[in-house]
């Protein structure tokens, strides 16, 4: 597996977000902090520095929600884990950045997806903020050169925000998330946030930590 060595495109100014979210001491005492606004590059690159991400409301279809959980999920630099059958699985895949970030992403929208959620509005927001050189792609293909599985997110100086990841193939989904940690290492980052820690997360190395303890984490990450 050849690891991608940069980022493909460096970020271009957004502008000023017309809307301002709760400060951390307002916030509820749940996952879901705010309701509304927008997914304009704007609004969503002030919600990532200040620890939220958009994501619809189970059950309220059209409503958009603005999340910040707690505990949240990280996956430390050094402590991701890559088993002996997992080593294996890499020498099958080729790796690329940002090459289809669109496919990517409809691939993470799957709507056969138990869990699929992200819709076109998403799909659009986040190659609009791709275009703009913050959100990115990593890309797993096999020997035949087809795409077996990738994941995205959004890069704010040593932060890289996970968004969501997919695979068609066995481990490409784990070979993104390998190749992710070694781009970032590589580039200096600091902080990959999860969302949440799920047990498959934390197979790989992931862990929980306080939502006041990643706000601190982000402050010192984003200022990279």
């Amino acid at each position: 597996m050849g690891a991608p060595v940069s980022w493909i495109t460096e970020p271009q100014p957004v502008g000023d977000s017309r809307w301002r979210f709760p400060a951390p001491g307002e916030w509820p005492d749940q996952d879901l902090v705010a309701g509304g606004a927008d997914l304009e590059p704007s609004t969503l690159l002030y919600a990532y520095r200040h620890g939220l991400f958009p994501m619809v409301v189970t059950g309220l279809p059209g409503v958009l929600g603005w999340w910040s959980p707690d505990p949240r999920g990280i996956l430390p630099l050094d402590g991701l884990r890559v088993t002996r059958s997992l080593r294996q699985s890499l020498k099958r895949y080729e790796i690329r950045v940002d090459t289809c970030f669109t496919d990517v992403v409809r691939g993470c929208a799957d709507p056969t997806r138990d869990d699929g959620w992200i819709t076109d509005e998403f799909v659009d927001a986040y190659a609009r903020l791709h275009q703009l050189g913050w959100a990115h792609s990593v890309e797993v293909f096999d020997r035949c050169g087809a795409l077996a599985g990738g994941l995205y997110g959004v890069r704010v100086g040593g932060l890289f925000a996970g968004e969501s990841m997919f695979h068609r193939q066995r481990d490409a989904s784990k070979a993104a998330l390998v190749a992710l940690v070694s781009l970032m290492r590589d580039t200096g980052m600091t902080l990959l946030d999860t969302q949440w820690c799920t047990d498959h997360l934390a197979s790989l190395g992931g862990v929980a930590i306080p939502r006041s303890e990643y706000l601190a984490q982000l402050s010192a990450a984003v200022a990279e």
